[in-house]
Order: C-alpha cells, then structure tokens, then sequence
C-alpha cells in the first residue's frame, strides 16, 4: 500500500469546511486537473457513490468510490473501486483553535502495475504530493474567502 496524507489550515469553521469538502461537483474548481460527480444516494452517507475523472480532455482514467464513512462534520471514507484507483480515501475536518479548521486528505492506494509501480512510486509519489498539495491549497483559499 501506498499511502500519502496532507494537510491544510482553513481560516473557516468545521462546519464551513466540511460543507465545502463534500460539495463533490464543486471540486473541480480546487483539485487539479479532475471532475467529480455524485452518484449512488447523491454521494451522501454510506453507500453514496462518487466517480472522479482525472485528465485532460478524454485522456485520463475514472476513479470510482463508494462512501464507507459518513460523519459529518468531521470524517468521510471512501473506497476507490475503479480499475486505476484501488484502496482507501480520507477525507478529514479537524477543529483548531479561532473557529478554524484542518483538512486533511489521505489516501491508502493499492498500486496498479505490480512491481512496476511499486518501484515507481517514490518517483511518482512527490509529483503526486505536490499537485494534492497545491489543490489544498486552493480548497483553503476559496473556503476562506466564502467565510470571512
């Protein structure tokens, strides 16, 4: 398994971040380069389903999730059941002091590739960080600026 977990500090509420976190088609405007829809129970509580197209134009791969988690405000699950994606995700709003909130993104991914992406992964895996990362970043900004 391979497994990534970031951060990010949001100057908004729990509440105000979890809205904005499971606000799936709205994630496009902050994750890099992917699409999300809703599907099974609108992507609410367990057993919603979501599918996300990472790419550009019709070059990419769909991840679809099931939602194994659902406690809101603070904890979502998934697992990604797609033919690219495999494992688990995370989705996490932590309380900080101030009325702001941490989010944080996990993900525990079974390798696609065999041994080839196994290898592959410490080459990957900073590419991988980096793009997640900036996308938080995004994520705190716009949440931010809707909760002044």
């Amino acid at each position: 398994m391979a497994v990534l977990t970031l951060t990010v500090d949001v100057d908004a509420p729990v509440e105000a971040t979890w809205r904005a976190a499971v606000d799936w088609e709205s994630q496009g405007e902050w994750v890099l380069g992917t699409t999300v829809r809703a599907t099974a129970h609108d992507g609410v509580g367990v057993g919603g389903g979501l599918e996300a197209f990472t790419g550009v134009g019709r070059i990419g791969f769909l991840d679809t999730m099931v939602i194994t988690v659902w406690e809101p405000p603070h904890r979502c699950e998934v697992l990604h059941t797609g033919r690219v994606v495999r494992g688990t995700g995370v989705f996490a709003v932590e309380e900080r002091p101030g009325g702001r909130s941490r989010f944080v993104w996990e993900e525990q991914l079974a390798l696609p590739l065999g041994i080839v992406g196994r290898m592959g992964w410490p080459l990957v895996r900073p590419l991988f960080a980096a793009g997640v990362q900036r996308s938080l970043k995004r994520f705190a900004v716009q949440v931010a600026a809707k909760h002044p």
